[in-house]
């Protein structure tokens, strides 16, 4: 690989300086350098970062290719800043064996465009009876160190105790989708004065926050490590809050859409607002900023979920629920985070690249920009504006609730390992 020095990028949102790559790693880092045989790219007025880490994505491969593939899915990835994403198991067939997640790994590690970290299931199948083989997906090429039936509850106390009992052993964390089954039957959006005023199934704040509210509690019985998927409520959050306050080993996600999106919006009908969990209210996404802020909310995560046109593209009740995400998911953290004083361009770094690295055990990503670092890294423009076109996402599916509307950023760069995935905004 040649040489690049970037000129003038604001470290971390820092003071401007240069850093210079070298092959696959960061070379130097200073406020001027000189590197005559280098490939420069001017950065002034840039926001340099590490590649950003993101714990909770669906690449639909293998098995529902017509919505996304892990080629299109790493693409859209480096597209909006990504160098790493984790796989969710839901898959056909799932991610239940060694087999079936280093064939997702694999994958990964030939489309080039960011490293894919498969994500194993929980349970056979993910039908909450039987623990998946949680050791032989981590003792595989892929070593899986996170587990989680997303798209279903590990609602079964007794199977979500052993699950976190056995990756204990070798510093797994299970990731659980929170969401009571009994209570949301029917659901259709959260429960509330929107959802009574529609006459649409409600999805009560409850039905999240009881499951939270045992596993905490199981995670602290067991000593092991619990992690609470797109987290969605202020009571999530208060609980949340209180088992850290304890010292128990709990970390959490929150979506950029809860970050931005209310209820309010479900009036439309348009199914594009149709999310698991639900949109929630003003009140609900005030408390879910403010806990992302303190530190409550240990990280941002996608929950990109790409569906074909023929499963949006319908009435509210028959859509299916998701909502695609790494395009703009840095874009939307700094209209909700950046923009309104919660949090500056290092906390950006620490919640959406330092801190999910960690919580995935991630090796090379969510590094320091820093001289013998791994070169991932993502270059933005906090300065533009634009209104969001999907006809020009990477990703196979369209289904944003975003478009029209303008949002601040745009990725300029992304690097991985040394290698531009994006260049000037483009896929390289």
């Amino acid at each position: 690989m040649s040489k690049i020095l970037i000129h003038g990028a604001r470290i971390l949102g820092g003071e401007p300086g240069d850093v210079l790559i070298d092959g696959e790693t960061v070379a130097e880092v200073a406020a001027s350098l000189d590197a005559p045989d280098a490939t420069v790219i001017e950065a002034a007025g840039q926001v340099l970062l590490p590649g950003l880490v993101d714990l909770h994505t669906h690449l639909r491969e293998p098995g529902r290719e017509d919505s996304e593939t892990v080629l299109t899915g790493t693409r859209a990835a480096a597209a909006g800043g990504f160098t790493a994403v984790h796989a969710m198991a839901n898959t056909f067939p799932v991610a239940d064996t060694a087999g079936v997640v280093e064939q997702v790994w694999r994958l990964g590690r030939e489309s080039g465009y960011c490293d894919v970290q498969p994500v194993g299931a929980v349970t056979v199948g993910l039908e909450g009876r039987q623990l998946a083989e949680l050791g032989a997906m981590h003792d595989s090429a892929a070593a899986v160190k996170i587990f989680s039936d997303d798209g279903k509850c590990v609602d079964d106390a007794v199977i979500m105790r052993r699950a976190l009992e056995y990756v204990k052993a070798f510093d797994g964390v299970v990731a659980q989708h929170a969401q009571e089954p009994r209570l949301t039957e029917g659901a259709q959006m959260n429960e509330g004065v929107v959802s009574a005023e529609l006459g649409l199934g409600g999805w009560p704040a409850v039905a999240e926050e009881s499951i939270i509210a045992r596993d905490v509690l199981l995670a602290a019985h067991v000593g092991s490590r619990l992690h609470v998927c797109h987290l969605s409520t202020a009571g999530s959050v208060e609980i949340v809050r209180w088992a850290k306050s304890k010292g128990w080993n709990v970390t959490a996600e929150v979506t950029p859409h809860h970050l931005l999106l209310t209820d309010e919006l479900v009036r439309s009908y348009n199914p594009v607002y149709k999310v698991n969990p639900p949109l929630r209210t003003e009140a609900d996404v005030l408390a879910l900023r403010e806990a992302l802020a303190d530190g409550t909310i240990d990280c941002v995560a996608t929950d990109h979920a790409p569906h074909p046109h023929e499963d949006k593209d319908c009435e509210w009740a028959a859509a299916a629920m998701g909502m695609v995400g790494l395009e703009t998911a840095l874009s939307v953290v700094q209209q909700t985070m950046v923009d309104t004083g919660l949090i500056d361009w290092a906390g950006v770094a620490d919640r959406m690249s330092f801190r999910p690295a960690a919580i995935g055990r991630l090796e090379g990503h969510g590094r320091p920009v820093s001289p013998g670092e791994p070169a991932n890294l993502t270059l933005v423009d906090p300065a533009y504006r634009g209104a969001v076109d999907p006809a020009g996402f990477a990703s196979r599916s369209r289904n944003t609730p975003y478009e029209g509307r303008e949002l601040p950023g745009r990725v300029t760069h992304t690097f991985l390992r040394g290698r531009a995935t994006v260049v000037d905004g483009k896929l390289a």
